[in-house]
């Protein structure tokens, strides 16, 4: 089991790690944050707004299904969102640039990060 901060310490680690936090998208209070070149409490709070509203959409549309992630493409950048399966009403918030991530090596280290994470 891992730490938050030692948690985002990893995601950090991914090439073109820009910033990533964790946020709880009841409150959009961020329980954690790595990194910089962003106003990452700002992010938490938008994407907070994404989150809540993908999860009503879902629930209208009566989807029997969870959400792995959330992908935002920028010019260039990626931002991952990733409701936490483990950890109900949190997300993992990750900012990559483009030209340097690779999106489903970013993908795969967010599971494995959200796996052992530990409150």
């Amino acid at each position: 089991m891992a730490t938050i901060e030692y948690s985002l310490q990893e995601l950090m680690k991914i090439d073109g790690a820009i910033g990533c936090c964790l946020v709880d998208y009841e409150s959009g209070m961020v329980l954690g944050k790595a990194g910089g070149g962003l106003d990452l409490d700002l992010a938490a709070a938008g994407n907070t707004e994404v989150v809540r509203a993908k999860m009503k959409t879902a629930k209208s549309l009566n989807l029997k299904d969870k959400i792995e992630d959330i992908l935002i493409t920028l010019s260039t950048q990626l931002h991952i969102i990733r409701p936490t399966a483990q950890h109900d009403g949190l997300f993992i918030y990750l900012a990559l640039d483009k030209e340097k991530a690779n999106l489903a090596l970013a993908r795969r280290k967010c599971n494995g990060v959200e796996k052992v994470l530990d409150l």
